[in-house]
């Protein structure tokens, strides 16, 4: 698509998606008294008080990758694919806040690099706070439904499509509520990226890479994803990945259906994949041994799972806003889960990245000295990587029948996800080691990183679904007595009562899923899902320190040498 084509598009969808940016955070999610300048709006940007202090929480990470052992014809399909994935990036700004232009250029220049990570002008990792002036409080909702729509109003309409992944939510002339399909509201942008993914297709040396490609081109354009989730999980010698479309639903904080575009390019390490995989053996095993009663583990996880490390060389869209995933448990699609199973892929030189650049230092300030050697890059790997394999654990539908999981707890179904995966990978690492398959010795380190992890991801903020589901971990972790805070403030694992807080944890959350209790998920979050005073102030030393709470990317064909 030629580029006046492409601006008249995005002044189309900002049309449409007009208003959306200024509701506030409550729960009947109605429009906000202020309001956003509009499109085409001179008005500068200006930081509100205070804001410039969080401008450098990020550390910059170029992301490079030896490529000389690629032919040409897969050095250009990498090219292919960054291209795709800056499309999947426009229309996340599209889903998150509206055109990132002229926006981003209004921005005063001290916050505008700040504004492009958080693709707009709330702060995702301290609330989701407006840094900017003239900003309301950012939408529950995003741009996905209408700004004076209430969750009242939305719950009593008639709407097909009502809960989809795929369309967003508008109002006609008459103001009913109706959907809109993705693959309609988005159509040329998608087209572009779909024609760039088959012209990546005509490039790919490996036959099932290149049929997934082909299906997932087909998927951007019709909003049908099932078949190339399949066909993505049956390609097993593919050097290079690409994750991209419409994926993860965290955007959506009313109510965690409508799903946001993103895109990975990645390049996989063999030999690391290789180490990994007979792990993927073990899962039917763990599904039975799970600590809760049997009618919470009765789904059988699929047989065809895998577990691969990869070094990623693109991020776009929901992936890279914020804080940066640095490993994804894929395809979301719960039949397609159940059918296949999942891939696991572990992200290596991000993981590095922030292990080295934030978890390590976060170590030296708050874990006791006689524990900070038990921090380990190889513990936090597999503590990753197995918090991964968990999302592929529990059930994916109510006991009784009656909805998925996700349906049934609604907005606070990603935070209680991503709590159970936390609590459930450390689960397996001590079931693994206790059967023999993981060094005992080790044990502790896995312990000891993952709590120095709970920090880590604790600064990501309540607005996220991983920060909300960590501080429900360290309160419980607390409150059962599975780390102590010294006189000198220094955090130490007790080592066998976090093991009994492992089991009490992961009981509690596949309990709550399982019988879809929305009002007890809401209890629990509610009354630990907040950071109390005492850690507060520990988060505040890791500040004053200037550790940085996540990491932002140089990236592009640039630095690939492309």
């Amino acid at each position: 698509m030629n580029t006046l084509r492409r601006i008249f598009s995005l002044a189309v969808l900002a049309f449409l998606a007009a208003g959306c940016a200024d509701k506030p955070a409550g729960d009947t999610a109605t429009a906000s008294a202020e309001t956003t300048a509009p499109a085409g709006s001179t008005e500068e940007y200006r930081p509100v008080a205070g804001a410039g202090s969080r401008f450098d929480i990020y550390a910059p990470v170029e992301l490079t990758a030896d490529l000389s052992d690629l032919t040409d014809n897969q050095r250009a399909m990498i090219g292919k694919l960054i291209e795709a994935s800056e499309i999947m990036d426009e229309l996340f700004w599209l889903q998150a806040f509206g055109p990132s232009e002229p926006f981003l250029s209004n921005v005063a220049d001290e916050a505008r690099e700040f504004a492009r990570i958080n693709y707009g002008p709330w702060d995702r990792l301290d609330g989701d706070k407006p840094f900017l002036a003239g900003f309301g409080s950012k939408p529950l909702g995003a741009n996905f439904y209408p700004a004076d729509m209430t969750r009242e109003e939305f719950e009593q309409a008639d709407m097909a499509d009502k809960t989809g992944l795929y369309s967003l939510v508008r109002r006609n002339e008459a103001g009913e509520l109706h959907t809109h399909a993705y693959h309609m509201a988005y159509a040329d942008q998608l087209e572009d990226a779909a024609e760039l993914l088959r012209e990546a297709a005509g490039l790919a040396e490996d036959p099932g890479f290149q049929q997934y490609l082909l299906l997932r081109a087909e998927a951007l354009v019709t909003d049908d994803y099932q078949p190339s989730d399949m066909a993505w999980l049956d390609m097993k010698d593919n050097q290079i990945d690409v994750v991209i479309g419409a994926i993860e639903n965290y955007e959506d904080q009313l109510f965690s259906y409508r799903a946001a575009y993103e895109s990975y390019v990645l390049l996989k390490d063999l030999a690391w994949s290789e180490r990994l995989q007979r792990f993927a053996a073990f899962l039917p095993a763990l599904q039975r041994a799970l600590p809760v009663d049997a009618p919470y583990k009765a789904e059988s996880p699929g047989s065809d799972s895998d577990l691969n490390a990869y070094e990623v060389i693109y991020y776009a869209g929901h992936s890279n806003a914020g804080s940066k995933t640095i490993a994804i448990n894929l395809p979301n699609d719960e039949e397609v889960q159940l059918a296949k199973g999942t891939r696991r892929l572990q992200l290596k030189n991000a993981m590095r990245a922030k292990f080295d650049e934030i978890l390590v230092p976060i170590g030296e300030v708050l874990i006791d000295p006689e524990q900070r050697d038990n921090i380990t890059f190889d513990a936090f790997f597999s503590n990753t990587m197995f918090h991964e394999v968990a999302h592929g654990l529990g059930i994916k539908n109510t006991i009784d029948g009656s909805n998925t999981v996700r349906k049934a707890l609604q907005e606070l179904a990603s935070a209680t996800e991503e709590g159970k995966a936390d609590v459930l990978g450390l689960w397996m690492i001590t079931w693994l080691t206790d059967n023999g398959e993981l060094p005992e010795e080790r044990l502790l380190d896995h312990y000891t990183t993952f709590l120095a992890g709970i920090f880590r991801s604790v600064r990501f903020g309540a607005s996220s679904a991983h920060g909300r589901a960590n501080m429900v971990r360290f309160n419980f972790f607390e409150q059962a007595g599975a780390f102590d805070r010294t006189e000198a403030g220094h955090y130490r694992v007790n080592f066998e009562t976090m093991r009994q807080a492992v089991d009490a944890l992961s009981r509690r959350i596949l309990t709550l899923q399982g019988d879809g209790d929305y009002e007890g998920t809401k209890a629990l979050m509610d009354t630990m899902g907040n950071v109390p005073d005492h850690l507060q102030t520990d988060l505040d030393r890791l500040n004053d320190a200037g550790i940085p709470v996540d990491i932002v990317f140089s990236q592009g064909a640039r630095q690939l040498g492309l």
